[in-house]
């Protein structure tokens, strides 16, 4: 039973320090609010209910809540309001004006919950399956973890901690997959970063080659590779933008990107011909026969990728290929303002990162930003008000179908619109992670994981450890307040 708890608080933690739900969250605060806006913003209160509704996996259902979200939250007057200092320890110590924010009943919530979970997670690896190495569910994940730590605090020791992992994890990679999250190139591009912030150049450079070795099998027109995120050529895609956004733009060679954004492009016009759609979505997708629309296995996660300015997409590519599909989602949008979970599925059912409006979310907010139109962003917003009515998971707090990834969501809708009710919502969802095994939350088949869906065998015989802030992969590391593994 410990360990399931320990997996299930996974969730919470990534929530507070994971891809800059952290850092972000409270650098947000101190530059954009005054104190009395501050307080007149945490009294504003959702007017609207929503009924009960089924939020599981692909092929299985979870409640979600259904009270007012204030009361489903456990909201008390006064809990979340302006006050004095907060005590100098931890991580928010370093955090410009945090005392002047959050009270200090809130900041010590946060710190004792992060020294909370850190122990059990260190008492937990001692049981690790010692081989699974990817970002996904593996020793990369801790890695990211730690690395994140770094960036929040500044603290030498957690870089340290990093780079023992990174060791751990160089000497056990498998070859089998070439994606950020469930390959080989996640370890190798973490262990690339982590040896050039330690000024160990000659180890950065190797595990580079090593990653840009992989090339070969994910342009080869031969192989069986899918296009997204979690295991295609999109997942690997992030990994050279990753490097390039870290390390230095000339890590990876421009003409070895395009070399990767021409063979996901290729690949999407092909199967769109097949479908017989070129006119309507010119660039499509399938993985394992379905054409899924979420951020995990579907066209958000790749078309979401395509716009990342990094990635220097041709502008006539943008608009005459990428564009076009993206509509063709959006003419997918349930009345609701959610999606489906694939193009064939008619049930308003999902509200996950992986399927539904927490994924859609993110390619929308790109498109807006590339193309300059308002019907993206408005999309957007439709899809965080869905997320506001039905994103608290009674299936856990877990990134890619639990509160902690649907609260990524507001937090990016903030940064890109100013607009502090987003900003609230992510407090909200925030601290809602707080206040783990209050909520009657159901513990998941496998309780300690951040992204997969649940399998109903052995989970209790490997602790899998996905920190890995994937679409985590949004949220401070690319593209300030973006999902963890996504943005670059």
């Amino acid at each position: 039973m410990g360990r399931v708890y320990l997996r299930c608080l996974t969730g919470c933690f990534s929530c507070l320090t994971g891809s800059n739900m952290f850092s972000v969250f409270w650098d947000r605060f101190s530059n954009n609010l005054h104190q009395w806006e501050l307080y007149n913003l945490l009294h504003w209160r959702q007017n609207s209910t929503s009924k009960a509704r089924t939020c599981g996996g692909e092929h299985e259902s979870s409640s979600c809540f259904n009270r007012p979200m204030l009361q489903c939250m456990g909201v008390k007057p006064g809990s979340f309001t302006v006050s004095g200092k907060v005590p100098n320890d931890f991580s928010t110590a370093r955090i410009p004006h945090f005392s002047r924010i959050v009270n200090a009943r809130f900041s010590k919530r946060i710190q004792a919950k992060i020294k909370d979970l850190l122990q059990q997670m260190e008492e937990g690896l001692k049981t690790a399956d010692p081989h699974d190495c990817s970002a996904y569910t593996g020793w990369t994940g801790i890695a990211l973890l730690y690395l994140q730590l770094y960036r929040v605090t500044k603290n030498q020791s957690h870089l340290q901690r990093s780079l023992d992992y990174v060791k751990r994890i160089l000497r056990n990679l498998n070859g089998r997959r070439v994606t950020f999250l469930c390959g080989d190139a996640g370890p190798l591009a973490v262990g690339a970063v982590v040896y050039h912030k330690l000024k160990n150049d000659s180890e950065s450079k190797e595990c580079v080659a090593k990653l840009l070795q992989l090339q070969r099998t994910v342009i080869s027109t031969d192989s069986e590779l899918p296009d997204e995120l979690l295991y295609g050529r999109a997942g690997y895609l992030y990994a050279l933008l990753y490097l390039n956004t870290e390390i230095s733009p000339e890590t990876v060679p421009q003409s070895i990107i395009k070399e990767v954004i021409d063979a996901i492009i290729e690949s999407g016009k092909n199967f769109s011909k097949e479908e017989r759609k070129t006119d309507r979505c010119p660039l499509l997708y399938q993985w394992h026969r379905k054409q899924y629309v979420g951020a995990a296995h579907g066209v958000a996660g790749i078309y979401y990728m395509l716009m990342q300015p990094i990635a220097n997409v041709d502008q006539e590519t943008l608009t005459e290929l990428v564009k076009p599909s993206i509509d063709y989602v959006r003419h997918k949008k349930f009345r609701s303002g959610n999606y489906p979970s694939s193009l064939s599925n008619e049930t308003d059912r999902l509200v996950h990162w992986c399927h539904g409006a927490p994924g859609v979310i993110h390619m929308l907010m790109q498109a807006y930003k590339t193309f300059k139109e308002d019907k993206y962003l408005k999309d957007a917003i439709d899809c965080s008000d869905v997320i506001w009515q039905r994103g608290l998971l009674r299936k856990g707090y877990g990134i890619c179908h639990g509160t902690a990834g649907n609260g990524y969501s507001f937090l990016s809708l903030y940064n890109l619109t100013q607009d502090r009710k987003y900003l609230y919502r992510a407090c909200k969802f925030a601290e809602w992670c707080l206040e783990y095994g209050a909520h009657g939350c159901r513990i998941p088949d496998r309780p300690y994981s951040l992204f997969e869906e649940p399998v109903t065998r052995n989970y209790r015989s490997k602790w899998d450890l996905r920190y890995g802030w994937s679409y985590s992969l949004p949220l401070r590391h690319f593209s300030t307040g973006d999902f963890p593994v996504s943005s670059v």
